[in-house]
């Protein structure tokens, strides 16, 4: 089974990109949502959260915006809470792997936003990056709810450069081209890794 790596970093197009790949009939473990569920009430990481971060626990459930508020300008706090969720949410991640070999499946995607950040490029056979120009990205980042520019600045700042993530990556979608061209770049890379070709095209193959 080939394990493939999704990553991008905010605003770059990678859950667009996530929801193509699903389209195409691959397996995808979502990351952002395996950290919901263990945010839940029942979830994993409710109770470490609440010893290392009691205000953020309300009625058995982790709540977000206060545990963001709690860590975002706080790089300890932040620390301390990537070795509580980072842990948990790659051990769903083997889970998943374990079911989609059981399901003989050919093709497995891990959608990482910090891939790179957390140091999981050995848990994937090859790695996706989506990426566009920093203008197109802080357009789509600053139309969401309650960001502005220096919250954006803060994000970039805490995530790993983008030509540092295209020098590492092995395939590279450019979202800002459009969205179809990424859908078509998204399928020949598919095309490829079914196909075996994807070896010899290793290393910031543009697709």
């Amino acid at each position: 089974m080939i394990v493939i790596g999704l990553t991008g970093s905010i605003g770059m197009g990678k859950t667009t990109a996530a929801r193509a790949l699903v389209r195409m009939g691959l397996p995808l473990h979502d990351s952002d949502a395996a950290v919901h569920k263990l945010f839940v009430r029942g979830g994993s990481a409710v109770g470490p959260v609440r010893k290392a971060f009691p205000s953020a626990v309300r009625d058995g459930t982790v709540d977000r915006a206060e545990l963001a508020n709690l860590v975002f300008h706080d790089p300890r706090a932040l620390t301390r809470l990537e070795a509580i969720v980072h842990p948990l949410v790659r051990r769903e991640s083997r889970k998943f792997l374990k079911c989609c070999a059981l399901h003989r499946d050919s093709i497995a995607v891990l959608d990482v936003p910090l891939l790179f950040e957390v140091g999981r490029e050995g848990d994937c056979d090859l790695i996706v990056l989506v990426t566009a120009p920093a203008f197109i990205q802080a357009q789509r980042v600053l139309r969401r709810p309650g960001m502005t520019e220096q919250r954006l600045a803060d994000i970039r700042s805490r995530q790993m450069p983008d030509a540092e993530k295209r020098r590492r990556a092995d395939f590279i979608v450019h979202t800002g081209l459009g969205r179809r061209e990424s859908l078509r770049c998204l399928a020949r890379i598919v095309k490829l890794v079914r196909d075996g070709g994807w070896r010899s095209g290793r290393r910031a193959y543009h697709a």
